[in-house]
């Protein structure tokens, strides 16, 4: 019984040892700079960020339309179509296919944040980032929109850069317009 009680006490002595040294100090960013160029970045670029931005690219064998909202409290609405067609030849003669739908085309739902990190851990270099995480909201899918960290160059009054992996421009860069669309085709 003596021995419970002495164990009893030494355990509780512990407890308050450790919930002092834990409230004792304040807490500590993992990466200070990291953690700063984040906040900044979010200053900047948040409020820019908020709002409705599509893109569409149509060319002879594929058509492509993704629109996004991006809210104040970090969730994400989007829509993507997405269509393509081959070059074949039929009885000697060249000619296109009827257009099809990707089957990465519908209508998800998310989050998003702005970060400065680096997406591949420790190994890779530090960016501005935009975090997209989303679902198709077609229950029988079992993949995903979007779960990566895109480069981000900037969002202004009319105009949000970043660096994906669907339709790029020439220079590897996607380019989406503010405002609300639909998709032409």
């Amino acid at each position: 019984m003596k021995y419970m009680n002495f164990l009893r006490f030494i355990l509780m002595m512990c407890a308050t040892l450790f919930s002092l040294v834990s409230c004792g100090s304040d807490p500590q960013w993992a990466d200070e700079e990291a953690h700063e160029k984040t906040v900044l970045l979010n200053e900047k670029y948040g409020p820019l960020l908020v709002g409705t931005w599509h893109i569409e690219k149509i060319g002879e064998k594929q058509r492509y339309f993704e629109r996004l909202t991006f809210t104040s409290d970090g969730t994400l609405t989007g829509e993507r179509k997405w269509q393509n067609r081959k070059f074949v030849t039929i009885d000697g003669e060249q000619r296109y296919t009827d257009w099809e739908d990707v089957e990465l085309s519908g209508t998800f739902t998310g989050t998003w944040q702005l970060r400065y990190w680096s997406p591949e851990g420790n190994s890779g270099e530090k960016r501005n980032c935009l975090q997209l995480t989303a679902t198709y909201d077609d229950a029988g899918r079992d993949y995903m929109a979007y779960f990566c960290a895109l480069t981000f160059a900037y969002a202004d009054a009319t105009s949000l850069r970043i660096q994906g992996y669907y339709v790029k421009d020439a220079d590897g860069w996607i380019n989406f317009l503010r405002g609300e669309a639909e998709p032409s085709f």
